[in-house]
């Protein structure tokens, strides 16, 4: 059996470890007293390892502790402000100051929203000064009158008045070079007067105004008078810039001036040039209000409708109606009072 639990592959001269003679006697002593202690009961009367009465096990005491401190290699690099962390003051006080101001104006524009009807505002256009003895004629403010996916377009059309109203004026010194230049020319000088004194002030009020008014109160009678006017001026404008007669400068006449006079046909070439760039922003802007005129659902019944109870709450309308129902009233009494005389 002993052969069996050898190991094969042992080397036979190999010599056992635990033959030592040290080792043998520790492992004689352990076994020898492996008994004791398998035997030792603490709680024996006759164990000497108890405390003696009136002796007592002092609790165990903690050891003193302290905390982990690491200590830094190296020293850490003094702190810097770097660019990104720098705050301009400068700049965020006027940021500051330009947002107050527009939150003050903005609180003015409500207040006066509030306080004043649109008829009880004092009209601020056009702005002259307060020695002039005649004063402004039309209130006017696109941030209080004008919805804001609007003001835009309004004002667009506001600087095409503008405009048209500087070439009219500007036509004048080109009638008059062209006067200069040829004797045929004089009735296209005057007619250039009555072009600015009659054009400026009635393009204001013709189709303006009503295009102002129509942005205001959603009215589509005013988009209709708009429509009119606006049209009627925008064919005036392409008469004017080609010059098919003597009244106007447009591109024939000044073609056939600069053979004569270089400086006075390159003057008329420009207002011709100004006239063509004016025609074509009212016919762009005309299609541009007559889509937006569209999409709002406006139609020629609402204006009808609208221009029937603007007449009827008219008081020079209703004044009228009036004396005239009295009149024929007076009128059948009279008449009937005569038929019935004896």
């Amino acid at each position: 059996m002993s052969e069996i639990d050898s190991n094969p592959f042992a080397d036979p001269q190999a010599a056992n470890p635990f033959a030592d003679p040290s080792v043998q006697q520790a492992r004689g002593g352990q076994q020898a007293g492996t008994g004791a202690v398998d035997d030792y009961n603490p709680f024996a009367e006759g164990n000497q390892t108890r405390p003696t009465a009136g002796q007592t096990i002092p609790p165990p005491q903690a050891a003193p502790t302290q905390p982990a401190i690491m200590q830094p290699s190296n020293e850490p690099p003094p702190y810097t402000e770097s660019s990104a962390q720098r705050v301009n003051t400068d700049d965020l006080q006027k940021r500051q100051e330009e947002l107050e101001r527009k939150a003050a104006e903005l609180q003015r524009k409500e207040q006066e929203m509030k306080n004043m009807q649109i008829n009880d505002r004092a009209n601020n256009w056009p702005p002259l000064p307060k020695f002039c003895p005649v004063g402004p004629c039309f209130y006017q403010d696109f941030s209080v009158d004008i919805p804001m996916e609007f003001q835009r377009t309004v004002k667009f059309v506001y600087y095409i008045w503008l405009f048209y109203a500087c070439v009219l004026f500007l036509n004048i010194w080109a009638s008059l070079a062209y006067f200069i230049a040829d004797s045929s020319g004089g009735a296209t000088f005057g007619m250039s007067i009555v072009w600015f004194v009659l054009f400026t002030p009635c393009s204001f009020i013709c189709w303006y105004r009503p295009l102002y008014k129509a942005f205001r109160s959603d009215s589509s009678f005013s988009f209709f008078v708009f429509f009119f006017n606006f049209f009627f001026q925008a064919i005036c404008c392409i008469v004017m810039l080609i010059g098919i007669t003597d009244f106007t400068v447009g591109w024939i006449n000044s073609l056939s001036t600069i053979g004569k006079s270089t400086g006075a046909g390159a003057f008329m070439l420009f207002i011709s040039l100004f006239f063509s760039v004016c025609a074509v922003l009212m016919i762009v802007m005309l299609l541009k209000v007559h889509r937006i005129y569209r999409s709002t659902g406006a139609s020629f019944d609402k204006a009808k409708q609208e221009f029937s109870t603007g007449v009827m709450r008219n008081e020079t309308v209703q004044g009228v109606a009036s004396n005239a129902a009295q009149g024929a009233v007076k009128g059948m009494a009279s008449q009937y009072g005569s038929n019935n005389k004896y």
